[in-house]
């Protein structure tokens, strides 16, 4: 088990690996010295492999007719942005990931990279975007084979043919391997028989269905010969001009707390009839004497292989949960730079509000975190497109890039809620009007932790990976290897319990915030602590849930369940380690000093704000002195955002957002303007004589 560096043997803060310039009191935002970042290469590395896409897209999003409407009721809200789906079609915005035989690029990281910038125009249009060539569309390719290409996808790609991806029903949401829905063969006509049996099985929250989905690709258990081969996709008509098909119905699932331009509903099947050959029998054919063959034996692996196709949904929203937090702290970090309120240091200036302290606490952080989710991010899509394009398609890839999907989606998506909500307090009452943006995206946003797979069911998917990794460490080992880890363990636990860590820590770090800072600040202590508490709490549960394999059934599940939440919390901590090590990466690529000397700091911001958040795990573990936890908060305080806060704007500048993208009042400038108007109204009446005298100066005149 890895440890934090705790002896006096360590490097001594003096030496060149330590703090050394922590004991000083220079100011930097003062300092001659004070770096500048190139803003421009910043932007240009932030965009990632596919910038040339990115740029594309975001110069057809500053079309002010794919922008959201304030104000639209839901009917035209919905009919706005399906004539914006058609704005994308006609810009050739949706082709990229599509076979080139077809007139797509066969560009698959390009695709999503692209995709995800639509939600700066509006979110309504990215879901529903997704939904037509994201879902529908791209079940029909990947689940599919030529023939399915070739008939279905011309109109699927020019909009012809909208379409609804029929999965999720009401009765078992993420549990999609236990829905309910049939399509059983019928040899005798040579087509399968969908059915919904009762209603919890109906269909529901299917983008397209309540109006404008002519066609919906239907997860369903394949029954044949009366043996259930599990689910699969079939291709299914819905509508016509006159509206729904013989033994289809449907609703209208109304109105939402955001996404309202989204046509949202629920279907139902009675014994619809289908070809057989509308089966998409890329990894399972049904022939016409209803044999079922699959180059994939095993059921579970066959079902996890289909649903590993569609993974592009968990990357795309990943990816847009990240520009909605750098929207939002774009927005926020400009307001705040130009707000003023209160006159603190100044009987008449008042102070610029990012200024103080607490909101910096409030907005750098989360900055930090946005850049290191962005960057996260990146390696995410690069991992993608290596499977999707066949350049890195193995069994293990697709494995690693599902667990990646379920360890990123979830922290991005809710860090994208908390930075909205953060960024929309920061601006006070500014924050809270439409024409700013933070209300409306955050509400739109808000079901994005439940789409594609619910938040904790993805984490605890995450979780299971990790356990599974973890026994394999230990699969065939000999027994005085497994002995000699178990002595380890012993000892280390010892160690921790006795508290011997923490004394040494102690009589090292006695009187010195700097000296403390100093023997956890660099690079391998950060990666030591967060690594560390990653495989402590894996090996922790591991042995908690190890019996488990020994118990009925029932009362396995009993085990599984009491750890439940630990399970998640340690995926959690899995997740955010990633991170911190995409970001620790993307830092060996930068090559100008003062630039990477900025983004170094950022980076411990990142760093220090996680373990600061668990600083009770690594307390009650011994992994830390309480010297040295204090000192990772006056770190933060004292000398990480005084040093980021000049560095504030162009950080945020390099996200790239330009006014059309941003289109936030609060954030163009015009505070600036306003204040600087009332500034100079105040000095004008002070020159003048004409400011009359304040009481409170009168009564301290007199005292005098």
């Amino acid at each position: 088990m890895t440890q934090v560096h705790d002896t006096a043997t360590e490097t001594a803060p003096d030496s060149p690996n330590a703090a050394s310039d922590d004991a000083t009191n220079t100011s930097p935002e003062t300092s001659p010295e004070a770096p500048a970042i190139n803003v421009e290469w910043l932007g240009e590395y932030l965009l990632g492999k596919w910038a040339k896409a990115r740029k594309e897209s975001r110069a057809l999003m500053s079309n002010p007719e794919l922008h959201q409407v304030n104000g639209l009721s839901m009917a035209d809200h919905r009919e706005r942005v399906l004539s914006q789906m058609s704005i994308l079609v006609d810009n050739g915005a949706i082709q990229r990931a599509f076979p080139s035989a077809l007139g797509g690029q066969d560009d698959h990281g390009g695709n999503i990279a692209a995709f995800e910038e639509v939600v700066l125009a509006d979110p309504s249009l990215q879901i529903k975007s997704g939904v037509q060539w994201g879902l529908f569309g791209a079940a029909v390719l990947h689940l599919g084979t030529k023939q399915h290409h070739d008939k279905w996808l011309p109109d699927i790609m020019n909009l012809t043919t909208p379409g609804a991806f029929a999965m999720t029903e009401i009765g078992h949401g993420s549990d999609v391997a236990s829905i309910a829905t049939t399509a059983t063969y019928d040899p005798d006509t040579d087509e399968f028989v969908i059915n919904t049996p009762f209603r919890a099985a109906w269909k529901d929250y299917l983008g397209n269905a309540a109006l404008h989905g002519k066609a919906a690709t239907v997860f369903a258990q394949l029954v044949t010969k009366d043996v259930n081969h599990g689910v699969h996709a079939f291709y299914v008509p819905l509508r016509d001009d006159n509206g729904f098909l013989p033994g289809i119905s449907g609703e209208d699932d109304g109105l939402k707390g955001g996404l309202n331009g989204i046509d949202n509903g629920r279907l139902a099947f009675d014994h619809v009839r289908v070809p057989r050959t509308n089966l998409l029998n890329r990894y399972g054919n049904v022939d016409e004497n209803g044999e079922y063959t699959s180059d994939i034996d095993s059921p579970g692996r066959r079902f996890f292989t289909m649903l590993g196709t569609l993974v592009q949904g968990r990357v795309s929203l990943d990816g847009a949960a990240v520009l909605a937090s750098k929207l939002a702290l774009t927005i926020a970090i400009k307001y705040g730079s130009e707000r003023r309120q209160f006159t603190a240091s100044s009987d008449t200036k008042e102070e610029v509000i990012l200024d103080y302290q607490r909101h910096q606490r409030r907005l750098l952080p989360r900055l930090a975190q946005t850049y290191a989710m962005s960057f996260a991010h990146e390696e995410f899509l690069d991992k993608f497109d290596g499977v999707f394009s066949g350049r890195t398609d193995t069994d293990a890839d697709r494995q690693d890039l599902e667990t990646i999907a379920a360890a990123l989606k979830p922290l991005s998506t809710w860090a994208a809620l908390d930075i909205l909500q953060e960024a929309r307090e920061a601006c006070g009452g500014s924050g809270f009007m439409a024409e700013n943006r933070l209300t409306q995206m955050r509400a739109d946003m808000d079901v994005y932790v439940t789409f594609e797979g619910d938040n904790n069911v993805l984490l605890q998917l995450v979780a299971k990976r990790l356990l599974t990794d973890y026994s394999r460490k230990f699969a065939g080992a000999d027994p005085g290897a497994l002995a000699q880890y178990v002595a380890d363990q012993v000892s280390d636990a010892a160690v921790n319990r006795t508290g011997l860590r923490r004394f040494a820590q102690n009589v090292v770090d006695f009187g010195s915030t700097a000296r403390s800072i100093g023997y956890v600040r660099d690079t391998d202590s950060q990666r030591q602590l967060l690594t560390d508490r990653v495989e402590t709490m894996v090996s922790d549960v591991a042995g908690k849930l190890r019996p488990a394999t020994k118990l009925p059934q029932a009362e396995a599940a009993a085990l599984f369940n009491s750890h439940q939440n630990q399970l998640i919390m340690t995926a959690y901590a899995h997740a955010e380690l990633l991170q911190w090590e995409a970001f620790t990466r993307a830092l060996e690529k930068i090559e100008d000093k003062d630039t990477a000397k900025v983004m170094t700091w950022l980076r411990d911001l990142f760093g220090f704000s996680l373990i600061e958040k668990n600083l009770s795990w690594y307390l009650m573990h011994g992994r830390i002195s309480t010297n040295r936890a204090q000192a990772i908060t006056d770190y933060i305080d004292d000398r990480l955002l005084p040093r980021l806060r000049p560095q504030a704007l162009d950080l945020v500048a390099a996200f790239g957002l330009t006014d059309e993208l941003v289109r936030a009042p609060i954030a163009s400038g015009a505070e600036a303007i306003r204040q600087n108007e009332a500034r100079d109204y105040y000095a004008g009446r002070r020159a003048s004589g004409e400011e009359p005298v304040h009481e409170k100066d009168l009564k301290q005149k007199k005292r005098r």
